[in-house]
Order: C-alpha cells, then sequence, then structure tokens
C-alpha cells in the first residue's frame, strides 16, 4: 500500500513538473523513486536504542573507544536533497562496551530519516549516553549539503561541522583535545 501512494505521489510531481510520464524514460521512474525513498529513509523503521542494547559487553576498559570516518548519508528535511559526509564516535566506558560495528549501524538509523544535521549529531549522542551509560561521549559529523551546493547560495566546497558532547568530553578539557586530535590524525 505504502509502495502504491508514494508511486502515485510522484507520478503527480512528474506530471506537475510538466514532464511526460508516458514518455520511455519515465514509464518505471514513479516506481524506482517511491523504492529509492523508501531506502533513504528506512531509518523510521530501525530502533537505534535496541540496536546497541544486541551487543553491550561488560569489560573493565576506561579509555577512549573512537570510531571514526562513519560515512553519513541522509536527506536535508527542508529540501529533500542529500547531505553526506563522515561521522566520529568516541566514548568513555564505565564497565560496559558496546561491539563497534553497531555505533556506524546507529548513525545510519538516524541518518536514514528527513534529518538536520544539528538533531542528527545530538540523537547519536544521546543513543549511545542512554543505552551505555559510559563516562561520556564525543559526536562530530562534519556533511556537505546540497541543499547549500545545488541551490540557494551554490557554494560547492561548503561542508558544516556540528559537534555534541557529554560527560568527560564535557568537563575535561584534556580529553575532548584527544577526541579533536585522533579524528584529525592518520593513523593507519
Amino acid at each position: 500500500m505504502k509502495q502504491e501512494a508514494l508511486e502515485q505521489h510522484f507520478k503527480a510531481i512528474i506530471e506537475g513538473l510538466g514532464e511526460d510520464v508516458t514518455r520511455e524514460g519515465l514509464l518505471k521512474t514513479p516506481e524506482r523513486v517511491a523504492k529509492s525513498m523508501q531506502f533513504l529513509t528506512h531509518g523510521y523503521d530501525i530502533n537505534p536504542d535496541e540496536l546497541i542494547q544486541q551487543a553491550i559487553f561488560h569489560e573493565a576498559y576506561s579509555e577512549m573507544v573512537l570510531v571514526k570516518n562513519i560515512d553519513v548519508y541522509s536527506l536535508c528535511e527542508h529540501h529533500m536533497l542529500p547531505f553526506f559526509g563522515k561521522a566520529h564516535i568516541a566514548y568513555i566506558p564505565d564497565g560496559k562496551i558496546v561491539g563497534l560495528s553497531k555505533l556506524p549501524r546507529v548513525v545510519d538509523a538516524y541518518a536514514r530519516r528527513l534529518q538536520v544535521q544539528e538533531r542528527l549529531t545530538i540523537e547519536i549522542r544521546d543513543c549511545i549516553q542512554r543505552t551505555l551509560a559510559p563516562k561520556g561521549v564525543a559526536v562530530v559529523i562534519e556533511c556537505a549539503h546540497m541543499c547549500m551546493q545545488m541551490r540557494g547560495v551554490e557554494k560547492q566546497n561548503s561542508a558544516t561541522t556540528t559537534s555534541a558532547f557529554t560527560g568527560i568530553f564535557l568537563s575535561n578539557e584534556a580529553t575532548r583535545k584527544e577526541f579533536i586530535h585522533l579524528i584529525q590524525s592518520k593513523l593507519h
């Protein structure tokens, strides 16, 4: 039902743009776009808290855990145009760690929704803080926004950086500086 409704809406949009939806190149476009939009927004069907809860392990490790350069692909909720870039996530465990693959999955779960980068950054931070209860969480996201590059101000080289911190990343400047240094470093 959802697929058919989306197809009809996209067909009407194409017609509203002045195109002929019976033209060979556009015959299956409403179907393809409907499937594409469902994939690009499948994060609504994922519970990020449950993702983390599936892979929590008790460990005494209490130093920084950092996963950086996580690919981010999302759609701006204001223009429904893509924004994409990298996320960097760190946390300081307090008796619990999470399977490393869960952090990129949390990024995808929130990014695959209509989004703004500012909220995306906070949602990722809060999910990790809420589910793991670490000593602190740090998230930095750097993205290029097609709504600024393809239309509007048309600034192709612009990038947006957002950050969100909890716990020791807020209260301890040395820890925050270590995180920033590590995300800027090439260690491999």
